[in-house]
C-alpha cells in the first residue's frame, strides 16, 4: 500500500546553482549529494519541516531520452516550466524577504479563492508556488 510520496523530481540547469538557490534563500537542507557512474549526480533537498518528502534536483540528460531532454532544456530556457507549490504562513510577508533576497516573482500577492498567492520563478526557469491557504470548497470557485 502507497503510504505517502517521497520523491519528487524537479528539473533544473545548473545543480549547484539550484542547491544553493534553495537552501540558502528558501531555506531548504540537502539530503543527498553523491556523484554516481558516468558523472550521474544524484542531489535531493528537502525542506527540514518535512524531511521525508525529498526534490531531486535533475540536469536533463540521461538516462531520459535525448528528444525529452532538450524539450524540459527548451522550457527551462523560456521559464514555463512548472515547479510545485511551497506553504507559508503570511504570503505577503514571505513575498517581501523573498523579494529582499533577490527572488524574482512574476505574480506578486494576489487573493484567490484558496487563500493568497504569489508565483516565483527559480534560477532555472521553474514557476513555484507560495500559498498562504484559507479553508475552501467546490462553491468558491466560479462555475460556467
Amino acid at each position: 500500500m502507497i503510504t505517502h510520496i517521497s520523491l519528487v523530481t524537479l528539473w533544473v540547469t545548473d545543480q549547484d546553482a539550484a542547491r544553493d538557490f534553495y537552501t540558502d534563500l528558501l531555506g531548504f537542507e540537502v539530503q543527498t549529494d553523491q556523484t554516481l557512474g558516468d558523472g550521474f549526480r544524484w542531489l535531493t533537498i528537502a525542506h527540514p519541516d518535512q524531511p521525508e518528502v525529498q526534490v531531486t534536483l535533475m540536469k536533463p540528460g540521461p538516462p531520459a531520452d535525448p528528444a525529452l531532454s532538450d524539450a524540459i532544456e527548451r522550457s527551462l530556457a523560456n521559464g514555463t516550466m512548472s515547479g510545485f507549490g511551497v506553504a507559508t504562513d503570511d504570503c505577503r510577508k514571505t513575498y517581501e524577504e523573498l523579494s529582499a533576497k533577490g527572488v524574482t516573482f512574476v505574480q506578486p500577492p494576489s487573493e484567490r479563492p484558496y487563500g493568497v498567492e504569489a508565483v516565483m520563478r527559480d534560477n532555472s526557469g521553474n514557476w513555484l508556488v507560495l500559498v498562504e491557504q484559507r479553508a475552501y470548497d467546490g462553491g468558491d470557485f466560479p462555475h460556467a
